[in-house]
């Protein structure tokens, strides 16, 4: 199996260290729907995409669930788990399909002990991550429906970059924490303004500069923080 992405985090790192990584992970193909961890239990493997995107969502008790993150080529899923004792209380799956490396999370935890450089490389991306969740709370409480789903929509893209983009209405509803009829309403306003072509969850951006002006300004927020994700120390993948 091959791919033609790489994964940012493992491209960050000097080529010791990247091989080291490199020798103890394995690539896997990732459908629709994968389980990469589960609430309150130590996963048996991390993950570094290279391909595809990664949904982190928290469940409630009266079975409502709410999407919190996404993951896409840019980090490693599953790293959160290696900060400290308290169990993780989200879910992470494939929304997109894709590809990537799983490495056993005891050799990723040992790196993470013992390599100064790999430890600094996951903490940038658990803060990017962090950050990035903070400004989505206020978002989520803030922001209109219609400026809501641009933002994600070109957080996803830039993760993937493909213009398209094929989510299920329920998914598109559990992320903007909403009916699955005020998906179609805000995706239909979308739609007739000429920004995308939506179907039944295929989504398909026709005029990203617009769809951006349509987005609130944590688009521009969180994008900054992704754009620099790493950008003090990368090195190029040999």
């Amino acid at each position: 199996m091959t791919s033609n992405s790489t994964n940012l985090f493992l491209s960050s790192l000097s080529p010791e260290n990247r091989e080291w990584l490199l020798a103890r992970s394995s690539p896997i193909s990732l459908p629709r729907k994968t389980s990469l961890y589960e609430a309150e239990q130590t996963p048996d493997y991390a993950y570094f995409l290279t391909s595809g995107l990664a949904s982190v969502v928290t469940s409630m008790p009266d079975g409502g669930t709410a999407e919190v993150g996404l993951i896409g080529r840019e980090g490693v899923v599953g790293s959160v788990h290696l900060l400290g004792p308290a169990p993780v209380i989200t879910n992470c799956f494939i929304q997109l399909e894709g590809e990537g490396r799983r490495i056993p999370f005891d050799d990723l935890r040992k790196a993470f002990r013992s390599s100064e450089e790999i430890r600094e490389r996951i903490l940038e991306f658990v803060q990017e991550q962090a950050l990035g969740v903070s400004q989505l709370a206020g978002c989520q409480r803030l922001h209109e429906s219609e400026e809501r789903l641009a933002r994600w929509l070109l957080m996803a893209q830039d993760r993937v970059e493909s213009e398209s983009l094929n989510f299920t209405q329920e998914f598109l509803a559990m992320m903007l924490g909403a009916q699955r009829t005020t998906v179609t309403m805000v995706a239909g306003a979308l739609q007739r303004s000429g920004l995308i072509e939506y179907h039944r969850g295929k989504v398909k951006i026709l005029d990203r500069e617009n769809l951006e002006a349509a987005a609130c300004d944590c688009y521009h927020i969180t994008k900054h923080l992704y754009a620099n994700l790493y950008k003090r120390n990368h090195h190029d993948l040999r």
